[in-house]
């Protein structure tokens, strides 16, 4: 891989790694310290085939488009409608109209899929649930895993689900029978979290080994067709962005990995990072970052364009996510608030207090419209609209 590295994200980070801070398990195992080496920077052309079309432009995905790089943030540039003045309570999903109830102990994830009809959970009791989340009628649970559900995701056609957990395995199901298609060994200790990608034909996920592998589910085989093994500590977070890989690591660092073109590039944010998202545009990238902060930085030249503050994130992973529209960023908060922020003025514009009684672990925004779930270690599950259904 070419890598290229980028080590500041903001103002006050450095260029030279410090450790961590210790990570305590409350929900989802971090790291108890980081493991220095070197990362090798010729490393060889990636052997996936992503035949993926090329990412749509600004115009045709809408969201933050030209205006989401720096020096071009305003609502002329692209960016979608920012209310100005008071905002109102209806812009953004604040308002509980339902709860999934169902799992055995806490929740570790929730997952809109792909357009949104369905939400899938991963739980501590082993299991993953496929929902209605708008009647909080649970459809099917599928069952394999010997230990506790990190992350679940669903393929692009809703036929088939890929789940991860502590028992160190990936299993891919099938949404209608609840069988399991396949099951993937090769992490060597918890895996952390799964995404699909390349049209749903590869699964990547990425763990507590330090490492992102690549499942090609065209084939037989259960051998991984790519490692990624930059990080020097654990996986914590992934998505996937055309024929782009994005990860977060305790190690402090966020990697891009064009696929495609066999490159790297790293940002370096000091602080262990707890999840990574692309805009929906594919031009900025979201990072949430152990020490109460969250990111979005310029994809091409890491640059920090806004920075989110007012919740707290010191000890444990938590989701942040952007809304349907990239308009706004919200995430949990380890006092079980929930906050949401403007994208572009990077200011709080409302806090949800005690929207669940301990970690906000995991939230997922609905892919076009405003709805919101959540998920928390106290085992509730949360869906959120802008005003309550009609009866």
């Amino acid at each position: 891989l070419k890598k290229t590295a980028h080590p500041r994200h903001s103002r006050g980070t450095q260029s030279t790694p410090k450790a961590a801070p210790s990570v305590s398990e409350p929900h989802r195992p971090l790291s108890d310290s980081l493991h220095g080496g070197p990362i090798d920077s010729e490393r060889l052309t990636l052997s996936v085939q992503w035949g993926i079309p090329t990412q749509a432009s600004s115009k045709q995905r809408g969201g933050l488009g030209g205006g989401c790089r720096a020096g071009g943030m305003s609502d002329e540039a692209g960016c979608a409608p920012r209310p100005k003045g008071h905002i109102s309570k209806a812009a953004y999903p604040s308002i509980e109209c339902g709860r999934l109830e169902g799992h055995d102990g806490g929740v570790m994830a929730v997952r809109f899929s792909a357009t949104g009809a369905y939400a899938l959970t991963a739980g501590r009791d082993k299991t993953v649930k496929l929902w209605n989340p708008y009647t909080g009628l649970c459809i099917r649970t599928y069952k394999g895993h010997g230990r506790e559900v990190n992350d679940a995701a669903g393929s692009k056609d809703n036929s088939r689900l890929v789940s991860g957990g502590a028992d160190r395995s990936v299993f891919l199901w099938d949404v209608s029978t609840g069988m399991t298609l396949n099951r993937f060994r090769g992490h060597t200790s918890v895996v952390n979290a799964v995404m699909f990608a390349a049209e749903s034909t590869v699964v990547v996920s990425g763990s507590y080994d330090k490492t992102v592998m690549c499942w090609d589910l065209r084939s037989n085989s259960h051998e991984p067709i790519q490692t990624l093994d930059e990080a020097t500590d654990s996986v914590t977070s992934i998505d996937v962005g055309g024929p782009a890989i994005l990860t977060g690591s305790v190690d402090g660092h966020s990697r891009l990995y064009d696929m495609r073109m066999g490159k790297l590039r790293e940002d370096f944010a000091k602080d262990p990072v707890t999840s990574v998202s692309f805009s929906h545009d594919h031009n900025c990238l979201l990072i949430s970052t152990l020490n109460s902060t969250v990111r979005l930085l310029d994809r091409d030249t890491g640059e920090s364009l806004a920075e989110y503050n007012g919740h707290t994130n010191a000890e444990f992973k938590l989701d942040s996510v952007l809304s349907h529209n990239d308009a706004y960023v919200v995430s949990g908060s380890e006092d079980g608030d929930l906050c949401y922020w403007a994208l572009v003025e990077g200011r709080m514009v409302h806090r949800e207090r005690k929207a669940h009684s301990a970690v906000v672990a995991s939230a997922s925004y609905h892919p076009s419209k405003p709805a919101l779930l959540t998920a928390s270690v106290d085992g509730q599950v949360s869906l959120w609209q802008c005003e309550k259904p009609k009866s």
